[in-house]
């Protein structure tokens, strides 16, 4: 009998002063806040104890850094496949400064110029997929909130646009799994890890 497959950690990496503020942050490299360096050793004493067989993490530094300070460092390995979707013109800014020149945009219906399309994100978000599943055991994924909400997507066998039905909060956990031989959600946008210190 084979062993059962490994689940999938998703990490969020913790808050940056972007992300509170709202702003769609892509390929910008914008530091942790206090808050978010704090988040992230919260989010390692929450997965301290548990083995996994591979870590990835994104290059850029807010994830990198959420991984560091969570106690991985040492063997997480870096995936450019793992950055945030390229938001190309609409870098910066936030939806509601978007939708003063183009009322009722959504990012998931209506893409960004000069960025990259949901689609795009998506075949990032497979080839992180395949890797994991090869990888025989739970494997951690420190990464951006709307790349691993089409991850999550993804996993279940949804078009990446569904993506846009998960919410995720900065310094969240969320587990993808199975069951029995189904892709399930397993657990998602947990932030009850701040209550158990």
């Amino acid at each position: 009998m084979s062993a059962a497959p490994g689940e999938l950690y998703l990490v969020r990496h913790g808050e940056t002063e972007w992300s509170h503020d709202g702003r769609h942050t892509g390929r910008t490299d914008i530091p942790l806040t206090p808050r978010g360096r704090h988040e992230a050793e919260l989010v390692g004493r929450y997965l301290t104890g548990h083995r996994f067989v591979l870590v990835l993490t994104s290059p850029l530094a807010r994830a990198a850094e959420t991984c560091r300070l969570a106690g991985f460092a040492g063997v997480a390995l870096e995936r450019a496949d793992l950055r945030e979707w390229d938001y190309g013109e609409y870098e910066g800014r936030t939806t509601s400064e978007i939708r003063e020149e183009r009322p009722g945009w959504t990012l998931w219906r209506d893409g960004v110029p000069g960025g990259e399309s949901v689609e795009e994100v998506g075949s990032r978000a497979d080839a992180v997929i395949a890797e994991a599943r090869a990888a025989g055991g739970d494997v951690a994924l420190f990464a951006h909130g709307h790349l691993l909400r089409i991850l999550a997507a993804r996993w279940l066998g949804l078009p990446a646009r569904d993506g846009a039905l998960l919410a995720l909060d900065p310094a969240t956990v969320s587990i993808l799994g199975y069951e029995r031989e189904t892709s399930v959600v397993r657990l998602w946008n947990d932030s009850g890890w701040c209550t158990r210190r």
